[in-house]
């Protein structure tokens, strides 16, 4: 995979923009961490309320200390050997908009694995943002033909991946993460 493939959806990452991409688990919508703008247009176009979870997906472990205070021990060998798609939910985010973090601080970081995803948030050299790309509360689309035209349309780019592989094609799961090592499965 050349590097000019991901060139303009890093540019309009930059620009503020917000991109349509296969993630790691399904299709998301995907921006700069730090952006409010970006993230706030990404919750019009999915018709999202602010309160609503995102997640951040992070292509390298050592990134974690970048997004999270305080990095409870157990963290790092259950991100790391994850065999499924897994996202995290830790005590106390940093380094983000405040869009991503929930009530208490957390943040949801999910370290991906699949090279196509990889390649693109090592290449921005950021985390960037993601959820399912659908109209809140309608199902997440399966492969692209199913993703709502309208989510297309207001976009500032679209990513595709020149050789897709089957892909997991379902959400991760997610489990939440305490300082002390206690952990609780929010979706299985």
């Amino acid at each position: 995979m050349t590097p000019n493939l991901y060139h303009d959806a890093i540019t309009s990452l930059k620009s503020g923009g917000v991109i349509l991409y296969p993630s790691d688990t399904i299709w998301g919508l995907g921006c700069d961490v730090r952006n409010d703008a970006s993230i706030e247009k990404l919750l019009q176009i999915k018709q999202r309320p602010a309160e609503k979870g995102l997640i951040v997906l992070i292509s390298k472990i050592e990134q974690l200390s970048e997004y999270v205070e305080e990095v409870p021990e157990i963290a790092w060998d259950l991100v790391d050997f994850a065999e499924d798609p897994l996202t995290v939910i830790y005590p106390k985010g940093k380094n983000v908009s405040a869009h991503l973090l929930g009530p208490d601080g957390s943040i949801a970081i999910r370290l991906v694995k699949d090279e196509f995803c990889k390649g693109l948030i090592y290449r921005y050299q950021r985390g960037i943002v993601s959820t399912s790309a659908n109209i809140s509360g309608e199902a997440s689309p399966l492969n692209f033909e199913s993703i709502a035209g309208s989510i297309k349309e207001q976009v500032d780019y679209i990513l595709k991946n020149p050789n897709p592989t089957k892909g997991n094609n379902k959400p991760s799961k997610i489990v939440k993460l305490g300082l002390g090592g206690d952990y609780s499965l929010i979706r299985g």
